[in-house]
């Protein structure tokens, strides 16, 4: 079966095993597991923060980022696809107890421009903005990226008007792979941010929140809180070093087989219109006539796996477990199906 609804369903390579094996742990609500110690500073230094915390999951790292930077009662700013507001639970309201602020975004991307006019008076009738929250990639719109130069002046913005930050990195290191920017440049810019190590890098479990130095006691209180601390859990975050040591510079890969897939979808008559592939994310719409129900049926039949992601579209999803010779036959049976 190829399994492209998500590079979250990768397994462990034989490296990444043996060193999850090997891996020395301790008790990490002590603070006593190495590897997981180990984990949070490489991080850490790899985006230029203070301080970092390994959590089982990229919604919960986002949830506790979210809720260190605001009080009830306040608004956030994000895009209206936000993975922080579409697909965490509603997490946003039932964690912290603040309304958000929704905007369109150009592919999912903000702008000064677009934030200025959103953000609230100082008055009580309304909630007040304390957070922008951007993505990266932004996973609702075909992996469409930020490169620094364009989140610098959204910074400065914020910063004026005494606002926070905060990054859903989940597939960051994609954008990277893209753009060519420093990690380590990313910590002058937000003052919290989302690592996911399950996503392209291919590790089986979990998520680091990177912060500023001043935010990680209140972070580590607010992961006991949602139940997310750990025990031994070195031997998962063993897997998380081996992952940002192996497969960050391989991403690349990834973006040119899912380039190769949209170029051969947009030539389809099954295919109404597909989201410029920027990285690893392949998003499209089919006809009136083709449902995603029918469609991913006949790829069934056929051991591809796929997913719907709206009422017209399909979402396809490139990844470490997916090679080329999977990409061939993929293409195969995409340039021969008819309805």
């Amino acid at each position: 079966m190829i399994d492209l609804r998500s590079d979250t369903v990768t397994k462990p390579t034989p490296g990444m095993l043996e060193a999850m094996r090997t891996a020395s742990v301790g008790d990490d609500v002590f603070g006593e597991d190495p590897t997981v110690n180990q984990l949070e500073e490489k991080c850490a230094a790899l985006l230029g923060m203070e301080a970092a915390i390994y959590c089982p999951s990229g919604t919960m790292t986002n949830q506790i980022g979210i809720n260190i930077l605001t009080q009830p009662y306040e608004e956030v700013i994000c895009y209206k696809g936000a993975h922080i507001y579409k697909y965490e639970g509603g997490g946003l309201a039932g964690n912290s107890h603040v309304s958000v602020r929704l905007l369109h975004g150009n592919r999912g991307r903000l702008s000064v421009d677009e934030l200025a006019p959103n953000i609230n008076h100082d008055d009580q009738h309304y909630p007040r903005t304390s957070v922008v929250a951007l993505e990266n990639t932004v996973v609702r719109e075909a992996g469409s990226y930020y490169a620094l130069k364009e989140v610098a002046p959204i910074y400065s913005f914020a910063r004026a008007k005494g606002l926070f930050m905060h990054l859903d990195g989940a597939r960051l290191f994609n954008a990277l792979a893209v753009t060519g920017d420093r990690s380590v440049d990313y910590g002058k810019y937000f003052d919290t941010i989302s690592i996911c190590l399950s996503k392209g890098l291919g590790a089986p479990v979990g998520s680091v929140l990177v912060c500023k130095k001043e935010f990680a006691k209140k972070a580590r209180r607010v992961r006991k809180a949602f139940g997310g601390a750990w025990r031994q859990a070195g031997f998962l975050a063993a897997a998380g070093i081996y992952a940002l040591d192996n497969h960050v510079t391989r991403l690349k890969e990834d973006h040119a087989r899912a380039k190769q897939l949209g170029e051969c979808l947009a030539h389809q008559p099954y295919v109404k219109s597909i989201m410029p592939v920027d990285t690893n994310i392949v998003i499209f719409e089919l006809i009136p006539s083709v449902t995603p129900s029918a469609f991913l049926e006949v790829l069934a039949r056929h051991q591809i796996k796929a997913l719907a992601f709206s009422d017209t579209e399909i979402r396809l999803v490139t990844h470490l477990d997916f090679d080329d010779g999977m990409l061939h036959k993929v293409v195969d049976v995409f340039s021969t199906l008819r309805f």
